[in-house]
């Protein structure tokens, strides 16, 4: 017995199928993360690498065209592209599409391991880069203070940041144009030359002392406990009291040739809000998580975690990713909601049943809501590109349903019962409205395996 006949035979577990799948649809829809695009991984790796006190000729001489060299029998590599800066190197590598970015990866690594020996001495170990929309942020935030501006990255580190880091879903959260903490030790030339001393055994001296050095450990009984020295400065003005050197029988200490100042690193670029100076906060989500939901969570418990700051910081969004998403979730569910009114009309127009355009009607929204459950179990998202298709897939639908409705008047015309036309008239069109759908899902499924 065929399908169509079976479903026309025993209406009731017709139904009870349809309404299983329009549950398990609903269900899959509630559970999809809502995002703006699909994330996407382009096949590019960035390889940066830092050689303080180098000019740009040194960078890519030294290091730019050697890592450029070992990187040439990397499998699937399409173009190497370099830039070489002041104490830094850029080496930005394009794979084909379909490359696992993975293994690609650890080649780089591999690569870097066997010429790491041949780099200068003083570089920094070069560090892989991958590209995934996942890792641009969905929050910024602009964060102003006047008194506590000092300690405002602390602040924000230990009041806000850490909170919200326990937040389901998020992946980091940094700041920018945060004020440093730094400690100068102001030498005397006059001084220290009167002493006898050199900036090289202040340096030494100074990052001797300050240091947490283990010192071994004590049984008590079945209990062993680890000691060490503690000797790390808890408050810049303690450097003041380090001996330095000895002259004429006399200790000499850093407060004799020099001063300490516990202040701010001077900054490059200043950031400004509204004429204030603050630093900006980012927020990251991980992949695969609701953005919007994230951002909702994150928002709530910030208003609550601001109670917690001094009087005088001022946190305010910058951008905010969900309100883009909602606007044009909203925007395009509008758009395929208006698609199926008119189609409504239109098969009113010139089937004039409206039985048969109550069944087009319920086709559309019963085939959408049946496409969530694919989205689910292939891990997408719910974006403006899934719902363009989705709105693109309703004239498919609609095709299909007017081709079999079209026939099943033409038999109940003829005299059929409507039992009989459903069967024969099924029976007629079935093989072409399947292939004519599968050569359209043909076409566009692998664009869903990428």
């Amino acid at each position: 017995m065929s399908i169509y006949k079976s479903a026309v035979n025993r209406p009731v577990t017709t139904l009870m199928l349809f309404i299983a799948v329009i549950v398990m649809g609903i269900y899959s829809m509630v559970q999809l993360p809502i995002d703006f695009y699909p994330e996407i991984e382009p096949p590019f790796i960035s390889i940066m690498t830092t050689y303080p006190g180098a000019n740009a000729s040194d960078i890519e001489t030294n290091i730019t065209r050697t890592l450029e060299d070992a990187f040439n029998a990397i499998d699937n590599l399409k173009e190497i592209n370099s830039v070489s800066y002041d104490n830094l190197s850029v080496i930005f590598i394009e794979f084909e599409w379909g490359a696992n970015l993975d293994e690609a990866a650890n080649d780089l690594r591999s690569a870097i391991d066997m010429v790491f020996d041949a780099l200068p001495d003083d570089c920094d170990r070069p560090s892989v880069f991958k590209f995934n929309t996942a890792m641009m942020p969905i929050l910024f935030y602009a964060i102003t203070a006047e008194k506590s501006y000092s300690g405002l990255e602390r602040l924000i580190d230990e009041k806000i940041i850490n909170p919200l880091n326990r937040i389901e879903g998020i992946g980091s959260i940094a700041m920018a144009g945060a004020p440093r903490r730094i400690i100068y030790v102001d030498i005397d030339p006059k001084r220290l030359d009167a002493y006898n001393l050199t900036i090289e055994q202040i340096g030494n001296i100074i990052a001797a002392e300050n240091l947490n050095m283990p010192s071994g450990n004590v049984k008590m009984g079945k209990m062993e406990y680890q000691l060490r020295i503690q000797g790390e400065f808890s408050e810049s003005y303690q450097l003041q009291n380090i001996v330095v050197g000895n002259f004429v029988g006399k200790t000499v200490y850093l407060k004799d040739i020099g001063s300490v100042r516990d202040t701010i690193r001077d900054l490059s670029i200043e950031e400004r809000i509204n004429g204030q100076q603050g630093l900006r906060m980012f927020v990251m989500k991980q992949s695969g998580a609701n953005t919007v939901k994230i951002i909702r969570q994150v928002t709530n418990q910030l208003e609550e975690l601001i109670k917690t700051l001094p009087p005088d910081i001022k946190i305010e969004p910058i951008f905010d990713t969900s309100t883009f998403i909602k606007d044009s979730i909203r925007n395009l569910s509008k758009a395929i909601m208006w698609a199926l009114i008119f189609v409504v009309f239109v098969v009113l127009f010139f089937l004039g049943r409206w039985r048969a355009t109550f069944i087009v009607a319920l086709a559309i929204p019963v085939s959408l809501i049946t496409s969530f459950i694919y989205l689910f179990f292939t891990g997408n998202s719910i974006n403006i590109i899934s719902l363009a298709s989705l709105s693109i897939a309703i004239g498919m639908v609609v095709d299909d349903a007017i081709v079999v409705l079209e026939n099943i008047s033409r038999h109940i015309d003829r005299g059929s019962s409507p039992r009989e036309a459903a069967i024969y008239a099924t029976n007629e069109v079935w093989l072409a409205v399947i292939v004519t759908t599968l050569v359209v899902v043909a076409v566009f499924l692998p664009l869903t395996m990428t």
